[in-house]
């Protein structure tokens, strides 16, 4: 798919892996709108970006539905739409206090897993009602997944698990999908330098980058933007998790 003139959505996208990809689409000629719980970030990066910005909390059908239908209003319908809107917490199964708040589970497959489903069961509504690019296509939704999808650590089990439905639920979606031309895909990100790494010292982002067997360094969040548009513009690339990780498989803890 030719991004260029393209309306695109991006989850996420007020900070970390969603604002570098919400700014290389509209790089690239996308008509970008961002959605993100923090609506001022959407809002500045939208419009630094000379697209919209829109509160979204992506675990909610309300909120996802609204949302989705202020981009539409903005651009039309999306024929581009990354979901990188998640969370990651940390807890043990039993830890000193006893055994996890269940809620703090549900919460977070809530956000990354039953969102991510959330956002693309409606982009997905409205691709295929668009008419056929010249590639075929009507359609593509990258979800993120994460290498805790397949070797999550001490500590990452609600984590591992709502990443590891992302990866999932990939191939069933784009077996169904595909008969409406839309592809669906997930990118698994490393360890990436986000804003949620960048606050820990210096000398332990150094530390974790060095786990990381070539490069030894954090991933930057420009590297996961350049795959997403890869993803979007290489037509035969359709229901697959690509690994973003340097090579590294997560040790226990």
């Amino acid at each position: 798919m030719d991004i260029n003139g393209q309306a695109a959505i991006v989850t996420g996208g007020a900070s970390g892996l969603g604002e570098a990809t919400a700014r290389a689409l509209a790089a690239n000629g996308a008509r970008v709108c961002v959605l993100d719980m923090n609506e001022d970030g959407a809002k500045a990066v939208g419009a630094d970006i000379g697209g919209e910005g829109f509160a979204c909390d992506v675990s909610t059908a309300e909120s996802a539905v609204a949302a989705i239908a202020a981009a539409e209003d903005a651009h039309g319908a999306a024929r581009i739409c990354v979901n990188c809107a998640g969370i990651a917490p940390a807890g043990r199964v039993v830890g000193r206090n006893g055994p996890m708040d269940l809620e703090k589970f549900a919460q977070v497959i809530n956000v990354n897993l039953i969102g991510s489903f959330n956002i693309t069961r409606l982009a997905a509504a409205a691709m295929t009602e668009l008419d056929e690019l010249d590639t075929g296509e009507r359609g593509v939704i990258i979800n993120t997944a994460s290498v805790a999808a397949f070797e999550a650590q001490i500590g990452q089990a609600a984590y591992g698990a709502s990443k590891g439905g992302v990866h999932a639920m990939t191939i069933p979606i784009a077996r169904e999908l595909a008969r409406h031309a839309v592809r669906v895909m997930a990118i698994a990100p490393g360890i990436m330098g986000t804003p949620m790494l960048f606050g820990l010292p210096q000398d332990v982002q150094d530390s974790l980058g060095a786990t990381v067997p070539f490069p030894a360094r954090l991933g930057e969040a420009s590297e996961y933007a350049k795959l997403a548009l890869h993803i979007v513009e290489n037509a035969y690339l359709n229901g697959e998790t690509i690994r973003l990780d340097g090579a590294i498989r997560m040790a226990p803890s």
